[in-house]
């Protein structure tokens, strides 16, 4: 009992550092899945004729585009090679804008 009244600042600390660790980690996995979570998203309402909201979307997925890691933007593009032919240049076309910017993107990064 006395050693746990002696050691207990570093008791917390450690266990402040362990909570603050976890939850790290938990914010990494639900930024993630909101990243999906849009991508799939701007999919969705892009396909079903809504054009103002999937391209509000598009926009946001832009604008993310800059820290994604390489891992998503290996996924996002190649979830949209399902909905494009990239050899088709569809400019209209926003689904297609994007697979070309995350491509586009890969290829920048890449050394």
């Amino acid at each position: 009992m006395q050693s746990l009244r002696r050691n207990r600042f570093p008791l917390v600390f450690l266990a402040l550092l362990v909570f603050c660790g976890a939850m790290v980690v938990r914010q990494f996995a639900a930024n993630k899945s909101k990243h999906v979570e849009l991508r799939e998203e701007f999919i969705e309402r892009y396909r079903q004729g809504y054009r103002e909201d999937a391209a509000r979307l598009y926009e946001r997925l832009l604008r993310d585009l800059q820290i994604l890691p390489d891992q998503t933007l290996q996924d996002d593009l190649r979830r949209m090679l399902v909905f494009v032919n990239p050899t088709n240049q569809q400019s209209e076309n926003l689904i297609w804008r994007y697979h070309r910017t995350v491509s586009n993107e890969i290829e920048k990064r890449s050394p």
